[in-house]
């Protein structure tokens, strides 16, 4: 059993996995994620700087939510962040379309190159069979 204190408001609370946040500010933090969902549909165009404040929600958990693809603005805002590799702007996410590919074009190339063969054993030119040892 993992006891950890949550980040938001410092409760107790047993651990599983993801966030340190516990049950509740977890619940008030999918509240607020509708919220902001919502104002962004609602108004499209706008910025972080807006959101965040028209929603009392930080500008760091609205980029969270951008980085974790939960949020993407309409394709008229300015809103861009930037890919982790390359640094290129991208509207959602981690990395932009180009270095996924790269990354998925490595990783295919070296799942090619990690076949294993495998040998058969040399026979010894004595009986290959089992033996037995007689008492």
């Amino acid at each position: 059993m993992d006891v950890r204190n949550c980040k938001k408001c410092g409760r107790m609370f047993n651990y599983a996995m993801g966030p340190v946040v516990c049950p509740r500010c977890r619940e008030d933090l999918e509240e607020k994620f509708q919220e902001v969902k919502k104002y962004v549909y609602e108004h499209q165009g706008c910025g972080i700087q807006e959101v965040s404040e028209e929603c009392e929600v930080s500008t760091q958990q609205i980029k969270q939510w951008l980085r974790e693809e939960r949020l993407e603005f309409s394709s008229d805002s300015q809103v861009l962040i930037n890919c982790e590799k390359c640094g290129s702007p991208i509207r959602s996410g981690r990395f932009c379309e180009k270095c996924k590919n790269d990354m998925t074009h490595n990783l295919q190339s070296a799942y090619k190159k990690a076949t294993v063969t495998v040998q058969k054993p040399k026979e010894s030119k004595d009986n290959p069979k089992m033996r037995f040892l007689d008492h």
